[in-house]
Parts: structure tokens; C-alpha cells; sequence
């Protein structure tokens, strides 16, 4: 069974071949929409932790020089007063707090997440579902350089408060055209990057890379997978995966994340509640392990395309399972 793109992404080809674009890696593409975003709002700032000489991994390399010295600054070396107290606390409930008379002012929270080889028990992390739990915040994970500008100046230019993890393993490794000058996607749209008839199969960030070979593998041997990136963690796009999984029939679900309370769980839950009566088989989690990250076992602990092939055949061979043994 053969697959085709998604007429949506078809779209967004054809606006890509007409916009000019320019090769980018992703935190250059990061770098891009930062200095976009403060040339159009002169009320604009960007603040954090070793931000104004470029940042640990470079993406905000230059705009100091740019901007300024009261634009561009260094935030004190206190990830739990920005993370937990400023973001979850506060940011978080600001406009709840004022009866809907006040936002954060476009706040958006940048931030590595993710495995990216070396990181260990604490640089390899996902805590995208602890933001995910708290009301008020989005969450945003890009999967390449275009989605990275695009994502990154919606979120900026957002009223809520966003969250912004950016995959470290993608800052360099992954390159792509990316559209010159402005350029926004919207917030809570997943993106259909694989149309097919056999199996739906959903992630984000870094993963999506996963789950494009797992889907070739599943070609190969005959199996049409309809791949999804998410894009927008939390509020996600509940309507597309519904509507792909009522084709489909069954659904893997992928993260880096430990599987138990994993985001996937939420997507699980939800899509069951909705397509109970459509689905042909249990959905399937495919995650990392509920161990602290680590470090001499990165690749073995990381979901990758094999596990995820593996979950995608089992999904398919459910029927002739349970007709075996209904049978006996």
C-alpha cells in the first residue's frame, strides 16, 4: 500500500516554493525569528541565562550587538525561579488571576529539551508533560528549522504565556529551507506528514525523525502509516488525530519522555474516549523507560525506529490475534 502527502502539506510546499527561502540549520532558524520578532516590536526584550553573549548554544548569537544592551541581558543562573516560579506560578494564571483583563505580554519561555547523546540524567530530559498538566501555558515543540521560525514567532506573538523547548539533538543536525524574512504557522494545527490507510502514528520533536523511518521500514513491507506531528503539546490538535484514527483504525503513540504519565497517556486516554468503537486494536505507547535518564545507555533507553517499527507490526497483526484465539 502506497502512501501519498497530505494535500495540507502539499500547501504548504507550494507557499514554501513561492515565499524565497534560505538554507538554515535550526538554531539559525531560531536566531532568525528572535530577530524578527524584535525588529517588528520595538517593546520587545530577550532575557536569560548567558543569553547576551550568545547563549550556550548559540542561538541568540549577534542580537545584543543588534539590539542592544536593554534589549538582550542576562538573567541571574536560576532555572527554578524562572521555570517554576515565574512560569508555573505566576505567568501561568496571570490572565485567570485578572478576570481576562490582563496577558503575560507575549511571554515566551525558550528552552533545550530533549536527549542529545550526552546529556545524562539531567540535560537528556522532556518534562513536556509537567507544563502540559499546568492550565494556562502552551507547549511547543518544533521538528526542523522551518517549523522552528514559524512556531517560535506564532508563540512569540501570542498573548499567552508559551512554552518553547527546542530539540538540542536538531540545533545543528537538522538543516532545511526556510522561508526568508516573515513567516508564521499557527499554534495548535498538527501537521499531517504522511497520509495513509493502516495505522495512525503520532509524536513531536525530535521523535517525528524516529518515526519517518519507522514509517519507511512499515512501507516496505506493505503497511500505509499516517504520520502526525503534533507541533503544539498542550492545547493539542485532538480533531486531526480523531479524524486520522477513525480512518485508520489504530494508533502508536512516541516520546522521549518516561511512558508512565507521559503526554502519550493524555493523547491515549482522550482518543479512546472519542474513537472507542473505530479502533481495531489497543493503541500502543512507544516511550522511554520509567528509569532516571542514562548516560552509558542513551541510545538504548531512546524509542527508536525498530521499537517503533515493532509496535507499528503488532498494531496490525492484533486482528488475526484475537480472530486465533476467539477461533479456538
Amino acid at each position: 500500500m502506497l502512501f501519498s502527502l497530505h494535500q495540507a502539506q502539499e500547501e504548504v510546499d507550494d507557499a514554501l516554493h513561492e515565499q524565497e527561502t534560505q538554507q538554515m540549520n535550526m538554531f539559525t532558524a531560531i536566531n532568525e525569528a528572535m530577530r524578527i520578532a524584535m525588529e517588528t516590536d520595538p517593546t520587545a526584550v530577550l532575557f536569560g541565562e548567558d543569553v547576551a553573549f550568545g547563549g550556550v548554544f548559540r542561538c541568540s548569537v549577534d542580537l545584543r550587538e543588534k539590539f542592544g544592551s536593554d534589549r538582550v541581558f542576562n538573567s541571574p543562573l536560576c532555572e527554578q525561579a524562572i521555570a517554576g516560579f515565574a512560569i508555573v506560578n505566576e505567568a501561568a494564571k496571570f490572565r485567570y488571576r485578572s478576570g481576562n483583563d490582563f496577558n503575560c505580554g507575549k511571554l515566551t519561555l525558550r528552552a533545550p529539551y530533549g536527549a542529545v547523546g550526552h546529556g545524562g540524567h539531567y540535560h537528556s530530559q522532556s518534562p513536556e508533560a509537567y507544563f502540559a498538566h499546568t492550565p494556562g501555558l502552551k507547549v511547543v515543540v518544533p521538528r526542523n528549522p522551518a517549523t522552528a521560525k514559524g512556531l517560535l514567532l506564532a508563540s512569540i506573538r501570542d498573548p499567552n504565556p508559551v512554552i518553547f523547548l527546542e530539540p538540542k539533538a536538531l540545533y545543528r543536525a537538522s538543516v532545511g529551507e526556510v522561508p526568508v524574512g516573515e513567516y508564521v504557522q499557527n499554534l495548535s494545527e498538527a501537521e499531517i506528514l504522511r497520509q495513509g490507510t493502516d495505522i495512525t502514528v503520532v509524536g513531536w520533536g525530535a521523535q517525528m525523525r524516529v518515526l519517518e523511518e519507522a514509517c519507511r521500514y512499515a512501507e516496505d513491507v506493505g503497511i500505509s502509516c499516517e504520520l502526525i506531528d503534533l507541533q503544539t503539546v498542550f492545547p493539542w490538535d485532538a480533531d486531526t488525530i480523531e479524524h486520522s484514527v477513525r480512518k485508520t483504525g489504530r494508533l502508536v503513540i512516541s516520546h522521549e519522555a518516561p511512558k508512565s504519565g507521559g503526554f502519550a497517556a493524555e493523547i491515549s486516554s482522550s482518543i479512546q474516549e472519542r474513537c472507542f468503537l473505530s479502533l481495531e486494536a489497543p493503541i500502543q505507547r512507544v516511550c522511554g523507560y520509567d528509569i532516571p535518564f542514562p548516560l552509558a545507555y542513551e541510545s538504548h533507553y531512546l524509542p527508536d525506529a525498530l521499537r517503533n517499527f515493532e509496535a507499528i507490526k503488532k498494531r496490525l497483526v492484533w486482528n488475526v490475534t484475537l480472530s486465533y484465539f476467539r477461533a479456538l
